[in-house]
């Protein structure tokens, strides 16, 4: 089983780093299935090589503003968008917006294999000025987050199927 944990955000916004700390915790642990584990940051360019392999599951996670209460963690099973006019349609190839990053993948002949995002409601992106470190209720829900990841994993790899292994947490969304 070809499974990837693709951990993105920015370090410098506050809670928009949650899956860069979800990936330095899952780094020392030995995931169910074997799965592979990346911190993308803020590379999406990297990111869309990454997501041409082919993978049996893609586990995408990041802060995803959704309304909710600071911390609470999401399972999403994102509508891929229609491609723009060009295959990578940023002027900044450091810029990481994961729905634009799998539209982008998608032109390029990519995205095939199910795709999940593992989310969590940000409370403080930093602002203007930035800011180093997540917040309270963020930094709790990493542990969360982790669970619910190897949830998925464990499930996916006995063969169930994603909508079944999210339960609870799935949404369908194109936000």
């Amino acid at each position: 089983m070809k499974v990837l944990v693709a951990c993105v955000g920015n370090i410098f916004l506050g809670d928009d780093g949650f899956g860069t700390a979800v990936a330095q915790r899952l780094a020392a642990r030995n995931l169910p299935g074997g799965a592979v584990v990346r911190d993308f940051g803020i590379r999406g360019l990297d990111l869309a090589y990454a997501l041409l392999n082919p993978w049996d599951l893609v586990l995408l996670v990041d802060a995803c503003p959704r309304g909710g209460d600071p911390g609470t963690i999401y399972v999403i099973e994102p509508e891929i968008p229609q491609p723009g006019p060009a295959p990578y349609p940023h002027e900044d190839p450091h810029d990481m917006n994961p729905l634009a990053m799998l539209s982008t993948v998608h032109a390029m002949g990519g995205a095939q294999n199910p795709i999940l995002i593992v989310g969590c409601e940000p409370g403080d992106l930093g602002g203007e000025e930035g800011r180093l470190g997540l917040t309270p209720a963020v930094e709790a829900a990493v542990d969360e987050a982790i669970a619910v990841i190897e949830n998925l994993l464990s499930q996916f790899a006995r063969g169930q199927s994603l909508s079944m292994c999210a339960s609870p947490f799935l949404e369908k969304s194109s936000n």
